[in-house]
């Protein structure tokens, strides 16, 4: 069972094709019952993640920087956290707030150029994202076996 306020925002670039698959995914294990907020660096990443079901969308650098103050999970890929990535899309204003925000932040550890995870095993996305999902149950739902 989500607890009650919880907001799980979803923060992608691009093409929004990593946000999206996320957001379907959240919404085959968690249901409708789940509040979900896409933030894309830009419109069509936020349109790809409204099309995957998200309850509310946004767009651009200010939309992430109001926004992710409030948010109680914050889902995505590593590089939101750092600065100029995406080819430049993500902002260093967009990464501080990111890094900053006091959500439980669950980050798929995608490959980024100039940076290497040591002790990191590549794995498809599909098998990241479910590995993501299993700690966001862990987290929402402690001691819960489902």
């Amino acid at each position: 069972m989500m607890p009650s306020g919880l907001v799980i925002g979803v923060i992608d670039g691009q093409g929004g094709g990593i946000g999206s698959h996320i957001i379907k995914k959240l919404r085959e294990e968690l249901g409708n019952e789940a509040e979900i907020v896409a933030l894309g660096t830009n419109a069509i990443a936020t349109a790809a993640m409204m099309k995957a079901k998200a309850n509310r969308g946004a767009c651009g650098e200010n939309a992430i920087l109001h926004t992710a103050p409030s948010l109680g999970v914050i889902l995505g890929p590593l590089a939101i956290t750092i600065p100029n990535s995406m080819m430049g899309e993500i902002t260093p204003a967009v990464a501080r707030a990111v890094s900053c925000a006091p959500a439980r932040k669950i980050l798929l550890p995608l490959k980024i150029p100039n940076l290497e995870l040591a002790g990191f095993s590549p794995e498809p996305l599909p098998h990241l994202v479910t590995a993501m999902l299993n700690k966001l149950k862990s987290y929402i739902c402690p001691g819960d076996e489902n």
